[in-house]
């Protein structure tokens, strides 16, 4: 950064003046909130201690490489990628009204966007601690229900959604199979392995003990009305924290588990893709060609709970 010479202060004042104009633009003809004022004000005052510090004294000499600059700097000093997206934004918007005005020929950030927020990886549980939890003997109905519950989660990675909507006759056991709805309302059928079945037969002996007359659920509530998403999550953490799991459980992160012990054991992203049901159209039609006979027999030798002996 330049010292603070009087050639610096006066670019500092060239480019203040024209955000003054800006924001008083926003303020009494937009009518923009105070926050919004408030926001874009900083932010171009970022900015311009930026350009005034690199020798730039007036709005229309900064480039886009200059832009890009701003941001590298800002990104090296530790700035969060959200707010690098509303600085760059800030001085998107303010070239916009630079040009209607007629004060600039272009937008120097009209094409430079921040860098993107890292994806952060989906929370896992290993594969140990899950088989000693979900191995803990039911204590009385609604762990019997849980139980069941866990175990399908895990044993085809359902969204919690799913799960809560499945009636009784959605199961099909002897099959080793399930029907459920996902997003989009696209059917798909999802594969049940032993131990999951030997723990939903159990549920559905005890079924009738809670559900009302006529209800199709097939995980109901002590009132015998369809379980909602709060309680399913609430319960599943409950069993948790009493079989001894050593972090926190919730139904996606049995459902990222499920994918990412799935993808150890086969390394056939396609199939795992097509399991979970994934809601992305090109992912949907470069998988239409698998059918459910060639998931089963993937699922059947990759997954570490399909087989084994299950106690009833």
């Amino acid at each position: 950064m330049a010292g603070t010479t009087d050639a610096s202060v006066t670019e500092r004042e060239a480019l203040d003046r024209a955000i003054a104009d800006y924001l008083a633009h926003l303020q009494d003809i937009r009518r923009a909130s105070t926050h919004t004022v408030v926001g874009y004000a900083r932010d171009l005052a970022a900015a311009a201690d930026y350009f005034a510090g690199h020798g730039i004294d007036d709005w229309r000499r900064v480039t886009a490489a200059d832009m890009r600059e701003l941001l590298a700097a800002r990104h090296r000093g530790g700035a969060r990628p959200t707010s690098l997206a509303r600085l760059a934004s800030a001085v998107r918007s303010f070239y916009v009204w630079r040009m209607r005005q007629g004060l600039s020929e272009t937008n120097p950030a009209a094409d430079v966007r921040a860098p993107k927020k890292p994806a952060r990886l989906p929370e896992t549980i290993d594969v140990d601690d899950l088989a000693a939890m979900l191995d803990a003997t039911p204590a009385d109905t609604l762990e019997v229900r849980d139980h069941a519950m866990l175990e399908l989660f895990y044993t085809a990675g359902i969204r919690l959604a799913e799960a809560v909507g499945l009636d009784v006759t959605d199961l099909d056991l002897a099959a080793g199979e399930a029907r459920v709805i996902g997003k989009g309302n696209r059917q798909r059928m999802v594969p049940v392995g032993s131990r999951a079945a030997a723990a939903l037969k159990h549920w559905l002996t005890e079924r009738p003990n809670l559900a009302g007359p006529g209800e199709a659920a097939l995980f109901v509530s002590r009132r015998g009305t369809r379980l909602s998403r709060s309680s399913v999550a609430a319960r599943m953490e409950r069993w948790a924290i009493s079989h001894g799991l050593p972090v926190h459980l919730h139904p996606h992160k049995l459902r990222h588990s499920f994918a990412t012990h799935m993808l150890e054991s086969s390394a056939d992203l396609r199939a795992v893709q097509e399991l979970l049901g994934h809601a992305n159209i090109a992912t949907t039609q470069i998988y239409t060609h698998l059918d459910f006979s060639h998931l089963a027999r993937i699922y059947d030798a990759a997954h570490p709970r399909a087989h084994g002996e299950a106690e009833e």
